[in-house]
């Protein structure tokens, strides 16, 4: 059967959307997916037509049979690679063509390739290439010789090739003949696309990748000593074991092979000779050429199909490594952005540091800065009172309710610092949290910090951005590139094009799914939501600061370069509290009409409606459906009408660490702490303790039951109890698990020390500091930047005030009115 095909053009481009022996792209994709052809058609319109993945999966519904987000990524990947491989497609077609070479049965082949691999496999004997050995022995009339031997063995080869000298055509005797001959068969065998396909696969499951260190790099990359003497199967490689290799590869440190198969004691060809010589039908009769050909295929499997298969291969461990290494970081990204807000409360940012001292800002309800200062409570200025007294100060005066601690260097002595406080001021009641700095240093020296924090010092800057991310994580870290916030592994040896897609679409989903203000939303985080970008989430800013704030939703209409698309798009994400209850929700404004309707059915008033869920849940759905809105639509209305503009991120709560516990020579095993998940791996997950050095809970260590996915046990942000199996101080490495009935040392506990399934996060480790979580570590400005999760957090009961303290509150008149309040 011919493939069917079909075209259309788009912006001057032609997208082809039919191919593959008469299979469209949306029917491949709706197997692969396991959903229907209609469903992907539809999804496939409507992200052609300009409509975002949030914006489908929210308020287009009925049209794509309620595929969610997840599923309309997969969409919208697979629908990239397919379109990339029918473009290849076409590519491949005219280059044969233009050859000279195409004919009905190679078109049909080509045709009907599923997978970029398999295409250029068939493509291979036609790629225009340099000149080979293969095409000057053909130039040299020496292709008969080669198809003679190949086809019949009882020949003796020096006789037969003896006819074919000529020093004038550059073949002098009998044995340049043969090799000419040798040549074009090599050549031959190593172009079959079916045949590579076939060793491709057998290699992938047969074949193992061994690590080796190099001569005299044992000291100096020491931390790939896991690797030094290392081998695994390429099917069970996990991807922080490749990604650690190919590092350690990249900085010569070790040298990577990868073997085909299982090394043989029986000598004879191996089994992808057999393979090569069995498609030939070459085959050791005892003939005059046999054991020539049985050379040539030899020769042939390894200077060429070996070669070949090698990059391959490797291209596929990187892929597969990349692919998991990247989901690893959109996942605990996502965990990042949704942790729980402690919400609009004026909130103090203390930025950790020692001799440059401990950055202070002050912002309000909304995240506006109140005030900075600079305190220097640790040696060597050991200013403590004085330190104390300004906070004390600042508290007070601008109603500080929240105190943020970045969880850089010094974090735990400012937090000492900021327990104090909260103990002279109880009147306050005050709660303090250590908090991720990650990307704080970025965001500093961003050119929007610039914009948004004119004339505030860049080392100030970071101090606002950790009291602003403990109020609303997702509002301020989305002004950080998703690379520079450290929840990954091995991220910077990840595609670049590729991670940032995925991250890029994690922020959006989270974005939109949380919803954002028009009338207080940053640039940043206006440029997220479906259908604005950079350009017009700056418009829109700019018109708000020359009107003031949105009425209602409609008002949005009059920004500049906002058309009925773009607001289509983003309406149902921006919240405008205005005239309209309605526009503080997520209901769409096209579907207001259907609101009014339920009002009026139930006797009612739309704000009187909103809220009320005795009403609500008395409404029957389907009586409200229409030709325009169906029944997914309708009950996504009724739910949020019950608890309009609702936030999905999990409620605010702290982690308390353990009093005395503020080093990693604290640990001892046994210990019983309370700490935060900052990463999880592959491998296994990081919590931070409170001991600057996260430990590790390896995924063989976090439940009675079996654990594929460390995910399915905790995530960033995660409070968690975790027993302490082993410290290694020298290294810096904390065993930890999660299993509390479990003593040090026990043979069931966390890892053995020689467990092939650890090796990977030690070299991790080692290049994030020993700190743990899986993306290498990014230095802060002051050399002791803290990379990881959530980053931590506490809050403790408050220490006996110290007299020293209470005497220099007491001179400043701050104890004194904050107990006369009392």
């Amino acid at each position: 059967m011919q493939p069917r095909r079909r075209a259309r053009r788009e912006s001057g481009a032609l997208i082809v959307t039919e191919s593959v022996a008469g299979r469209s792209i949306e029917e491949r994709i709706a197997e692969e997916l396991g959903v229907r052809e209609g469903q992907v058609r539809a999804a496939v319109g409507l992200l052609d037509g300009g409509s975002t993945v949030p914006f489908i999966a929210r308020y287009r519904k009925e049209v794509t049979g309620t595929l969610d987000d997840a599923q309309l990524r997969a969409v919208e990947e697979r629908l990239r690679y397919l379109r990339e491989l029918e473009e290849r497609r076409e590519a491949i077609l005219e280059s044969v063509r233009g050859q000279g070479k195409l004919d009905a049965a190679l078109e049909a082949t080509i045709r009907a390739a599923e997978t970029k691999a398999r295409l250029e496999d068939i493509y291979l004997p036609y790629k225009p290439k340099r000149r080979t050995k293969a095409q000057i022995a053909r130039e040299a009339g020496l292709e008969p010789l080669a198809d003679g031997l190949l086809g019949d063995p009882a020949v003796q080869p020096s006789a037969a090739a003896a006819a074919f000298v000529d020093a004038d055509k550059g073949v002098p005797d009998a044995d340049a003949a043969l090799a000419g001959a040798r040549a074009i068969l090599t050549e031959r065998f190593g172009e079959d696309a079916d045949l590579l396909g076939e060793l491709r696969e057998r290699m992938w499951t047969k074949g193992r990748l061994v690590s080796r260190v190099r001569d005299g790099k044992e000291t100096a990359g020491a931390k790939f000593a896991d690797y030094f003497d290392f081998s695994e199967p390429f099917a069970e490689l996990p991807s922080h074991r490749v990604l650690a290799m190919f590092r350690g590869e990249k900085e010569e440190v070790l040298d990577l092979t990868l073997e085909p198969e299982e090394p043989s004691d029986e000598p004879g060809p191996t089994s992808f000779e057999r393979a090569i010589a069995h498609r030939f039908g070459i085959a050791d009769r005892g003939r005059p050429a046999d054991a020539w050909l049985a050379e040539t295929v030899r020769w042939a499997w390894r200077t060429r199909v070996l070669v070949h298969l090698g990059i391959d291969l490797r291209t596929r461990l990187r892929t597969d490594a990349e692919d998991e290494a990247v989901g690893v970081f959109a996942a605990n990204l996502r965990d990042l952005l949704l942790a729980a807000p402690a919400g609009t409360r004026p909130t103090m940012g203390l930025d950790p540091g020692l001799r440059t001292g401990v950055k202070v800002a002050v912002v309000d309800a909304t995240g506006k800065v109140a005030a900075t200062d600079t305190v220097y409570p640790h040696a060597p200025h050991r200013r403590w009172d004085e330190a104390l007294k300004t906070l004390a100060a600042l508290a007070v005066e601008h109603g500080v309710e929240l105190i943020a601690i970045g969880n850089g260097t010094a974090s735990r002595e400012t937090d000492k610092l900021a327990g104090e406080l909260v103990a002279l001021l109880p009147q306050r009641k005050l709660t303090r949290m250590v908090v991720s700095e990650a990307g704080a240093s970025v965001y500093s020296a961003s050119a929007f910090a610039g914009q948004e924090l004119p004339g505030l010092d860049v080392s100030l800057r970071g101090a606002v951005s950790i009291a602003r991310r403990l109020q609303d994580p997702l509002a301020e870290l989305v002004k950080i590139d998703p690379k520079s916030i450290g929840v990954g592994q091995y991220q910077h040896d990840l595609s670049e094009v590729k991670l940032s897609r995925s991250l890029d679409a994690v922020v959006e989903d989270c974005v939109n799914g949380v919803g954002v203000d028009a009338n207080t939303a940053s640039t940043p985080l206006l440029a997220r939501v479906s259908g604005i970008g950079s350009t017009l989430a700056e418009n829109i800013v700019a018109h708000r600061d020359a009107n003031g704030p949105f009425p209602d939703r409609s008002s949005l209409k009059q920004v500049p370069r906002l058309g009925p698309k773009a607001f289509e798009q983003c309406a149902g994400f921006l919240r405008v509290r205005g005239t309209d209850p309605l526009d503080a929700s997520a209901v769409h404004p096209e579907a207001y009409p259907v609101v009014r309707r339920i009002a009026s059915s139930s006797g009612t008033d739309v704000p009187a409606l909103i809220g009320n869920g005795s009403v609500l849940r008395g409404v029957d759905p389907s009586a409200f459906v229409d030709e325009t809105f169906g029944l997914p639509t309708v009950t996504d209305i009724l739910r949020e009408l019950e608890k309009p503009g609702r936030d999905p991120r999990p409620a605010f709560r702290t982690a308390r660490f353990k009093e005395g516990v503020e080093k990693i020579g604290d640990l001892t095993p046994g210990m019983v702490l309370e700490g935060v998940v900052s990463n999880v791996a592959a491998f296994g997950a990081f919590v931070d303790v409170g001991v600057h050095q996260d430990g590790l809970v390896h995924v063989s260590a976090m439940s009675k039951k079996f654990v594929s996915d460390p995910r399915e046990v905790v995530k960033p942000g995660d409070i968690v109890k975790v027993k302490v199996l082993d410290v290694d101080v020298p290294r810096k490495r904390i065993s930890l698990t999660l299993r509390l009935d479990e003593e040090p040392g026990s043979s069931g506990g966390g890892r053995g020390r020689g467990d092939r399934s650890e090796r990977g996060e030690r070299g991790e480790r080692e290049e994030r500091g020993g700190r743990g979580g899986g993306a290498p570590r990014q230095r802060d400005r002051r050399g002791g930047g803290r990379e990881g999760g959530r980053g931590g957090g506490q809050r403790r009961d408050a220490p006996p005030v110290n007299s020293a303290m209470a005497d220099a509150l007491r001179r400043a008149g701050l104890l004194n009115s904050e107990r006369g309040k009392r």
